[in-house]
């Protein structure tokens, strides 16, 4: 595997002000001003309900006698991308299914608003490996869109506010010049971008993104990647993210957590990336060097 240097970009001073100590019981680990004290441009302002912290707990998920996670311990905060690395069968997705509640599991998953527990499930958006489109398929982008969030037909005439609608969705990711190309004649990366659009429309509470590019180009990569890194800023949204692309975690996830069965390792990526459960996973000098 080739090797990379990295030089991690510092946060701004304005970034690294945003934090305070978190409120929540036993949590070692700094929460973002603006769920605690909101500013009147601040991307959660008038959010009362928006979930600041995502507090995982002696998470344990079982297949019949298989025990396909074990005691999982993970606190995530909104503004943060969290990466989830790990060989295949790891348990990466199970993480994920856990958190949208699909597979039974002991321990506790709390997810905290403020200095107070949700009463409700927080708002989740998800982008997949990859979306099955069939060859030749008429379906357009812009039907795509109207399709899931409009309760109008798709088959009855595009108005204009429908077309606003699609393009103000799509611009999130800059996607909207596709609006009217076909789904199936898209490459990989602009149908992943496509799909990064709708995930978050509405602007959710997490978004979680299961190794979304695979099998995309290198210039689409770290196309989307820009765009995730960029939406964890301007959105304060948590940003959960299972990715094999070691070298383009290295240089945009806040934190990486490497699972084996369990947490193997967990920190800064350079602090992942040097540790001995690492290297045993993926090889010394995966990934890149830090300097």
């Amino acid at each position: 595997m080739n090797t990379f240097t990295f030089r991690r970009t510092a946060r701004s001073a304005d970034s690294q002000n945003r934090r305070l100590a978190c409120p929540h019981t036993n949590c070692t680990q700094a929460a973002c001003t603006p769920c605690m004290e909101p500013e009147p441009d601040s991307p959660r302002a008038g959010e009362p309900d928006h979930v600041c912290c995502t507090r995982i707990e002696r998470l344990t998920v079982k297949s019949g006698d298989t025990v396909i996670l074990n005691d999982v311990n993970l606190h995530i905060h909104c503004g943060e991308l969290t990466a989830i690395i790990g060989r295949n069968g790891a348990g990466k997705t199970t993480l994920l299914r856990a958190l949208l509640g699909e597979v039974p599991h002991t321990g506790e998953i709390r997810f905290m608003k403020g200095k107070a527990a949700c009463t409700s499930k927080p708002r989740f958006g998800y982008v997949p490996q990859k979306l099955a489109v069939e060859p030749g398929s008429p379906v357009s982008v812009s039907d795509l869109v109207r399709a899931c969030v409009s309760k109008r037909p798709v088959w009855f005439p595009e108005r204009k506010k429908d077309a606003e609608l699609v393009a103000r969705i799509l611009s999130a990711t800059d996607t909207q010049r596709l609006a009217h190309r076909r789904v199936c004649d898209l490459s990989g990366g602009e149908i992943q971008r496509v799909m990064l659009a709708l995930a978050i429309q509405p602007v959710p509470d997490i978004l979680l993104l299961d190794e979304p590019v695979s099998g995309v180009d290198r210039a689409g990569l770290a196309v989307f990647y820009e765009l995730v890194s960029g939406l964890r800023k301007t959105k304060d949204i948590t940003i959960l993210l299972i990715s094999h692309d070691l070298d383009l975690i290295a240089t945009y996830a806040d934190r990486v957590v490497l699972i084996d069965r369990g947490i193997a390792a967990a920190g800064t990526p350079e602090k992942v990336y040097g540790s001995e459960a690492f290297i045993k996973t993926f090889g010394k000098g995966a990934g890149g060097t830090f300097s």
